[in-house]
This record gives C-alpha cells, sequence and structure tokens, in this order.
C-alpha cells in the first residue's frame, strides 16, 4: 500500500526546507527590488535581467504559501517588495506589461507577450487576497518602501490592477500579440492552445476579486476552448494550434503537439470540475491526462517529452526531444489530483513512475532547487537553477500541490 503520509511528508520537507529558502535568500533583489532569476546551481546570479513572467509568479508562490501554507510575514515581505517593482517599472503606464527589464527597472522588452500579463494577474490577484486576510487578521499596516500603509488600503490597490489587467487580457484573447506580431498581414491564421488553458487557471486565482457572473462567463469560455476546440476526438489528445476555423493543419505549428501543455491543463480543468461540482468534466479531464502521458512517455528512455508531432513528422525544435522539469511537476499535480477525485489506479501507478523519475533526475542532491533542463537520455543539459524561463513557480507549486493532496490522502487512508 502507497504510504500517502511518507509521501507528505517528503514533498513538504522539500519544498519548505530546500525550495523555498532557495528563492527567499537567492533571489531577492534588495537593493533595487524584485527577483534575481537567472541564478545559477549553487544560486548565485549569473544575469540580472528581470523578465515579467517571472517576477509576477515568483510575487504568487511567496504569496500563495502565505495564503495557503502559513501566514509568515517574510513570504508576505518577499511578495510585496516584487509587486512593488512590478507596479512601478513592469509597466507602461496602462498596464501594457513589458517582458523584461534590466535590473534597475528600465524596459528591455515591448509587451509583446500576453503572458506578462496573465502573471501580472494572478501575482497581484493572490497578494490583495493575502493582504485581505492579513487585515482581518489584525495586521493594520505594511512597510512599502520605509512607508507605512494601510494593508487594506494595498489590498485594493493590488486588486485594482489584478482586475483591470483581466479585462485586458479578455480584451486581447483573439489578437493576442497585437502590432507587435510577427505574422504577415493575411497570412495563415492560427489559434493556440496556450492562452484558453493558463485562463482557466487564473480565472480561478482571482475568483474572489471577480462578480459571479463574469467569473462564469470566463470559466465556461475557457473550458469550451480547452474541451471542445483544442481536445481532438478523433486523436484522443490536445493540439497547441488550430485553424481560426477550427480545423486542423497540416504544418509545423498546426502538427505540434506539447503533452506538459495538455496534461498541465487538465488539473486546472479537474479543479473547474470540482467547483462547478461536475464530476463528469472531471472524469473527462482525468481520461484526457492519462491518454497524454501514455501518449507523452518516452519509451526508451523514460521521461515526457518536451513537443511531438502528431503525425510522427519531425520537429524542427532542436530541443522537441528534451525533458523539462515543469513537464514533469506539472504531471504529478494532474495524476494525484486525478486520483484524489476519482480513485482510478491508473493515475497512481502513473505517479508512482513519474515520481521516481522526476525525484532521480531532477533533483539536485548536493544544492537546492532542482535542474530545468535534461536531454533525451536523462542527462543535465544545464546546472542552472533559474534563467530567462525556469524561476519560482514550476517546482514549489508542484511540491506544493502534492504535499497538500497527499496530506488530505494519508487522512482518509
Amino acid at each position: 500500500m502507497v504510504d500517502f503520509k511518507q509521501l507528505a511528508e517528503q514533498y513538504r520537507s522539500e519544498l519548505l526546507d530546500r525550495v523555498v529558502p532557495f528563492w527567499l535568500n537567492k533571489s531577492q533583489d534588495l537593493d533595487f527590488g524584485g527577483y534575481f532569476t537567472c541564478l545559477d546551481r549553487d544560486g548565485s546570479v549569473y544575469d540580472t535581467d528581470k523578465f515579467i513572467w517571472l517576477q509576477g509568479r515568483e510575487v504568487w508562490m511567496f504569496s500563495k504559501l502565505y495564503n495557503t501554507v502559513e501566514p509568515r510575514q517574510e513570504w508576505l515581505d518577499a511578495a510585496i517588495q516584487g509587486a512593488e517593482f512590478l507596479k512601478k517599472y513592469g509597466h507602461d503606464g496602462n498596464l501594457n506589461w513589458y517582458f523584461a527589464l534590466d535590473r534597475e527597472g528600465h524596459p528591455l522588452v515591448e509587451p509583446y507577450n500576453i503572458f506578462s500579463y496573465t502573471f501580472a494577474v494572478i501575482a497581484f490577484g493572490q497578494l490583495s487576497i493575502a493582504l485581505a486576510t492579513a487585515a482581518k487578521s489584525g495586521l493594520s499596516a505594511v512597510s512599502v518602501c520605509g512607508d507605512s500603509i494601510a494593508a487594506d488600503t494595498l489590498s485594493a490597490e493590488y486588486a485594482s490592477i489584478a482586475k483591470r489587467t483581466f479585462d485586458i487580457v479578455l480584451s486581447k484573447t483573439d489578437n493576442p500579440k497585437g502590432r507587435w506580431s510577427k505574422a504577415s498581414p493575411g497570412a495563415r491564421a492560427l489559434k493556440t492552445f496556450d492562452l484558453p488553458m493558463i485562463l482557466c487557471n487564473v480565472a480561478l486565482e482571482i475568483e474572489p476579486l471577480l462578480e459571479p457572473a463574469f467569473l462564469q462567463k470566463a470559466i465556461d469560455d475557457c473550458l469550451h476552448e480547452v474541451m471542445d476546440v483544442f481536445y481532438r476526438p478523433e486523436l484522443g489528445l490536445i493540439v497547441e494550434a488550430l485553424g481560426k476555423d477550427g480545423n486542423l493543419v497540416d504544418s509545423f505549428d498546426g502538427r505540434k503537439l506539447n503533452p506538459g501543455h495538455a496534461i498541465e491543463a487538465m488539473w486546472f480543468v479537474m479543479d473547474l470540475g470540482k467547483r462547478m461540482n461536475r464530476p463528469e468534466l472531471i472524469r473527462k479531464a482525468v481520461d484526457i491526462c492519462l491518454a497524454e502521458v501514455e501518449y507523452g512517455w518516452d519509451k526508451e528512455y523514460d521521461g515526457v517529452f518536451y513537443f511531438m508531432d502528431r503525425l510522427g513528422k519531425p520537429r524542427h525544435e532542436l530541443e522537441f526531444d528534451q525533458k523539462l522539469w515543469w513537464v514533469h511537476l506539472e504531471t504529478l499535480i494532474s495524476l494525484i489530483k486525478g486520483y484524489q477525485l476519482t480513485g482510478d489506479q491508473r493515475c497512481l501507478e502513473w505517479f508512482q513512475r513519474v515520481h521516481d523519475y522526476t525525484w532521480t533526475h531532477f533533483r539536485d542532491t548536493e544544492y537546492p532547487e532542482w535542474y530545468g533542463y535534461l536531454n533525451r537520455q536523462g542527462e543535465v543539459l544545464l546546472p542552472l537553477k533559474g534563467g530567462k524561463w525556469k524561476g519560482c513557480f514550476h517546482v514549489p507549486r508542484g511540491l506544493l500541490n502534492v504535499w497538500k493532496i497527499f496530506e488530505d490522502l494519508a487522512a482518509r487512508q
């Protein structure tokens, strides 16, 4: 029998004793604000540029820890200082969020990337919730750049930023890159899976800040796109891109499959199914998750492929067969959540398989935090712990989710 209590402790300890202290102590830029994310194996900084995706994700992570684990002041302080850096430098004054800044906060890359916006939404939304909770618990004021500000006042300000940014995101769904799109006018038009996928999660992250009718419409629209449009019953899989008419397209982009994206989306859908008391939606998400893991698993070297081609043709991305940290952490969440919600033994069996691979290959036994990039054979390609795309997000979020699910399973057991 699986020892859920032991597994809960394994994930809890890794999160709170190794991973969170790594980011708390190594990534904060206490001189200019925000976070360093380009961290070498031991946590030393090798580049000081700041990427809005990762700044927002780190604000969210410390806020989430404060809200779901315990209200530690150091986590709240870390989140606030990152949020203040974002508020001051992260956008153009109209909440159009840049992609990258230099250390001091000067913009380096224009706000072409919609995910800078989505991660700003969850950052300010989750921190607003944390501050509102803190205010109700008796925390009257917090220190911001040496000034004392009422916690409920700052909460309201952050909530406004989150809601206004979310409105911008929804207004850009048909043309996410806007004037920064590289596509030629009249060129083959595709819509991609990544935006409706992430919106399934964003909507729930800021649920307390939204009007119920508005939230429900956002959820319904996202679910329709994910489960009725990008999920293809004829394949039994989710595709990354479709024509604007909803048809499959035979091109590099049209044939691309990203098992990690699809698997991650399924635990978002499971959460929505639980929230709306729709067991049939949970069941469908679990079945898709299992199909994606089975399809994406490397039968020769183990691990889940990064990119695949739905027709089995060659991929143009040189990294297509790499094994990435986030893919495996998201797979762990989806599988154990699927087991928690349905009791499907296949989820537990696959979880154990992915768990063994992930802990054996991605965890650094000498230094905290985990490796991000392995070659197909499972060998470390880059010893870094953070960079332009990897930050304080997938590893701690994965450990947190799996820990909490195992706690629940242990209580039942």
